[in-house]
């Protein structure tokens, strides 16, 4: 039975609080959640605890112990909600999964009520046309390393809720998009459409979802804008005064990510739809 968690008092564990994170983490301290956060860097611990978030070092991968699983369970059992934000980056090649399945394991020894698990868009081929939730299918045994790790977090047997969400590209403070591609020279994809996310809509959307208990869905989120390369990253380039790219002059598209299923079933309204508008929140720090 669904449960509500601004009702109960419910307690967040948040793992992986970095660029997005940690904004997170401190968005449902101000709504009245405790908050369990976890990093991989010891001098980012008192950041955390500074913050009223309560903290805890961990650092999946190949030394990742029977005895820091062990932890990880007793960190999970005093939550209700977890946020797994652990971007494939973090694995080695093909060892996302791997990476992951022990936080699985502890996921169902701890019992949780729900599990809200970070992905991307990256999953969708690169197709010009619209990419909808069921373009890729999250499976246990998917032929993504990223989908295979969705499917994990999407129990068989109702031990818990879920809901996946697949991110577009970030944008925000520390993450300018005038500097990805500055003074590049004959880019390919001109007019290929972008698929961005400011942090501020990321944090709100993710935030909502946990508000509203709005588990059992995968969901794309991404900005309504999708301007084409050519158009956004000149603009964003020159914003920062910095020599803006050129692109061939080719016609080429891409995919749309479509997140009109996330706006019909998750009442936040964004605050950065239009991604030229939203070039000067994206500081460089």
């Amino acid at each position: 039975m669904p449960f509500s968690p601004a009702t109960t008092g419910a307690t967040v564990a948040v793992l992986g609080c970095g660029w997005l994170g940690l904004p997170l983490a401190q968005a449902l301290l101000t709504q009245g959640y405790r908050v369990l956060g976890t990093t991989t860097t010891p001098e980012q611990l008192p950041v955390l605890a500074a913050a009223g978030i309560e903290p805890h070092l961990l650092q999946l991968g190949a030394d990742f112990s029977a005895d820091d699983e062990l932890r990880l369970t007793g960190i999970l059992r005093q939550a209700n909600i977890l946020v797994i934000n652990i971007p494939p980056r973090a694995a080695v090649a093909g060892g996302y999964p791997q990476l992951l399945r022990p936080v699985h394991r502890a996921v169902a020894a701890a019992r949780l009520q729900a599990v809200l698990f970070v992905s991307t868009t990256g999953v969708y081929p690169d197709e010009p046309r619209l990419m909808r939730e069921q373009d890729a299918i999250s499976t246990r045994d998917a032929s993504s390393d990223v989908l295979r790790t969705e499917g994990h977090f999407v129990p068989r047997y109702g031990q818990w809720q879920s809901t996946v969400v697949r991110l577009g590209g970030l944008i925000g403070p520390g993450r300018a998009p005038g500097r990805f591609l500055a003074g590049r020279q004959n880019l390919a994809q001109g007019d290929a459409p972008v698929n961005l996310l400011h942090l501020t809509d990321a944090v709100g959307v993710l935030g909502t979802i946990i508000k509203e208990s709005i588990w059992g869905y995968t969901l794309n989120v991404c900005a309504a804008s999708h301007p084409p390369r050519r158009e956004f990253y000149v603009a964003a380039a020159e914003y920062l005064g910095l020599t803006p790219p050129t692109f061939r002059p080719e016609f080429s598209t891409s995919k749309i990510i479509d997140s009109s299923l996330l706006r019909t079933l998750v009442p936040y309204t964004f605050q950065h739809d239009d991604v030229l508008a939203a070039i000067p929140y994206c500081s460089l720090t």
